[in-house]
């Protein structure tokens, strides 16, 4: 389509989801967030797909929303306002839920929604001159669908100051309170960011996403409360055909299946 919003390329089991608006500074409009929400959804189901990498096409990565969609909405009914918030629960839980590894590759700016995008990735790495930003109080707004997944990331000490504050912090802030992981200069980012795809190509597909299954099992609850769950999770990881083959291939000093 002409008019599309985001761009996806498949390079082998890497797929490139794109925000692909840069005139707008790949700002979320109501059909870049179907069109996003569409293309992970459309890749995590496909098992030649291993990694997503989200990225944005241009100087930035995503500066939040649409000002001109902003005035649209304000205008919606509260029936409308809650369809058009729902949408946009539904795009983070679709890439938060992504059995896939999702690496965001950040440059120039990720604010509001757009910083929403490397919280809910998995693997963040950032040029140096980045800026991000939770923005939303300076619209007499707030990150309300963004917000478990962000105060998950850095903390509920960063997330009071950067909420309440909205400022724009630099990408070493970013890396300081564990919203992104890496960060380079702008001419080696790309680099990075294959770096760590390689990195998790290395991992058995279905081990990968069982980890990050775990992950969201066992981070919000006590350890006496997930026994059960570790134990069925590493009993049914050492049994599958992954892992026999994982060993196997330690062992005989050999790169795995995979």
């Amino acid at each position: 389509m002409a008019d599309a919003r985001v761009a996806l390329t498949l390079d082998g089991p890497v797929a490139h989801v794109v925000l692909a608006r840069p005139e707008a500074r790949n700002a979320f409009d109501g059909q870049m967030v179907r069109e996003l929400r569409e293309a992970v959804a459309a890749v995590s189901v496909r098992e030649d797909i291993r990694v997503i990498v989200l990225a944005g096409r241009g100087g930035t990565f995503c500066a939040g929303a649409d000002l001109a969609w902003m005035r649209t909405v304000a205008s919606f009914s509260r029936e409308e306002n809650l369809a058009d918030a729902g949408e946009l629960v539904e795009l983070y839980e679709t890439i938060d839920r992504s059995p896939k590894a999702v690496v965001a590759c950040v440059q120039g700016a990720a604010l509001g929604g757009g910083a929403g995008l490397v919280a809910v990735a998995d693997v963040a790495v950032a040029e140096q001159g980045a800026r991000f930003g939770f923005t939303e109080v300076r619209l007499g707004l707030v990150p309300a669908v963004i917000s478990p997944y962000v105060v998950r990331k850095i903390g509920v000490s960063a997330a009071r100051e950067l909420f309440l504050t909205g400022e724009r912090f630099t990408a070493a802030r970013a890396a300081a309170i564990g919203l992104v992981h890496r960060v380079v200069p702008l001419d080696e980012l790309d680099a990075a960011v294959d770096e760590r795809v390689q990195e998790l190509l290395q991992a058995a597909p279905g081990a990968l996403s069982a980890a990050k299954g775990l992950i969201r099992g066992v981070s919000a609850r006590p350890v006496e409360g997930v026994r059960e769950l570790t134990i069925e999770t590493i009993a049914e990881r050492r049994a599958s055909p992954e892992g026999q083959e994982g060993v196997s291939a330690f062992l005989e000093k050999r790169k795995p299946a995979w």
